[in-house]
């Protein structure tokens, strides 16, 4: 099981630190959302869990098949405009670097597609208790 710890950081304001293991980190909401924008919000950290995933599992494949990957970049975009009709909308763009021929980019681009967060938001079935 894992546990994350949260705790608003002045009375009445949005700003809250987060403990993660040993990591401590601060989100807060945006300004469109009447915070002060002085951490990445919750939609900010769904959708960085999603870019973070796909990097650590083509790095991961990569070096377990022995791949010349040397580093990845990921990119989300998220439109959350019909967010309250049950559609959130990620675009996800990944790139690879190093001295890949195209099969191997093909297959870390499979294992991609498979990375368990993805799965997770696609294919779960979440209960929030």
């Amino acid at each position: 099981m894992n546990t994350i710890d949260t705790q608003t950081i002045s009375p009445k304001e949005f700003p809250v630190t987060v403990r993660v293991r040993t990591h401590t980190f601060r989100c807060d909401a945006s300004t469109a959302a009447g915070g002060a924008d002085s951490g990445p919000g919750p939609h900010d950290l769904f959708d960085s869990a999603l870019a973070t995933c796909k990097a650590i599992t083509a790095m991961w494949y990569a070096k377990h098949h022995d791949l010349p990957l040397e580093r990845v970049e990921s990119h989300v975009e998220s439109d959350d405009s019909q967010e309250r009709a049950g559609v959130y909308r990620m675009r996800v763009r990944v790139e690879l670097f190093g001295p890949l021929t195209d099969e191997q980019r093909e297959q870390i681009q499979r294992a991609i597609a498979k990375c368990p967060i993805h799965k997770l938001m696609t294919t779960s079935d979440i209960a929030i208790e």
